[in-house]
């Protein structure tokens, strides 16, 4: 029998709603998502920096990340054109006492404004990488840019870029890697303006069948 207390919405209810309900619904149902700076900066040595929350890991050999680029279209896209000159960008995990400011680098700013200085953030370099980290965030991640990959269907562009460095505090790492973003105040995002915080709740071992609970009611 259907369960009547759902809401539900046809595919025909989602393309009568206007235009900012249905950003704002499809950008929140797919959870909560990574909030992340992106750092870059251009040839002229404009630094820029971009609020973006479609991070994801790609492959851990070689070590590769990506994110979505929206469409370009009537719109100047400081990151996507930086990225493209430099061949270089900063992934950097916004802490949970900046999340205002970096919320705001989202404004769009004039193309000779850097939102570092602008939002009130620090640009931060190590090693003469040339893309700028964010000195206030506590995972840093610098990246060299792999590949760019078109997707017609959206008409946006998924950045694919190999990992060069990872700064983070010594306390969030343990002896097998895993990070613990609760103690780094990683924070994460619903939609395009609501911010959550992290909380570890529990870690499993690697999944086997044969080790799968008798009697999953008593879990």
């Amino acid at each position: 029998m259907e369960n009547l207390d759902f809401m539900h919405f046809a595919k025909k209810d989602i393309d009568s709603m206007n235009r900012v309900q249905r950003l704002n619904l499809i950008n929140s149902i797919t959870g909560i998502k990574p909030a992340n700076l992106v750092g870059t900066k251009s040839k002229k040595g404009v630094s820029n920096l971009a609020i973006i929350s479609s991070i994801v890991h790609l492959s851990s050999n070689p070590p590769l990340i990506g994110f979505i680029m929206r469409p370009s279209g009537e719109f100047r896209r400081d990151t996507f054109n930086n990225i493209m000159e430099t061949g270089y960008f900063t992934v950097n995990h916004i802490k949970s006492d900046i999340v205002k400011r970096a919320h705001y680098t989202s404004a769009k700013f004039d193309k000779d404004i850097s939102e570092f200085e602008a939002c009130g953030l620090t640009e931060h370099y190590r090693d003469d990488f040339f893309a700028p980290f964010v000195k206030e965030c506590s995972i840093k991640i610098g990246l060299k840019l792999r590949e760019y990959v078109p997707i017609s269907s959206s008409k946006t562009t998924l950045i694919v870029g190999e990992l060069q460095q990872v700064l983070l505090p010594d306390e969030i790492i343990d002896e097998k890697g895993y990070l613990n973003l609760e103690d780094g105040k990683s924070m994460g995002i619903s939609g395009l303006n609501s911010y959550y915080e992290l909380i570890y709740k529990e870690s499993f071992p690697y999944a086997r069948v044969n080790e799968l609970p008798k009697d999953w009611a008593a879990q």
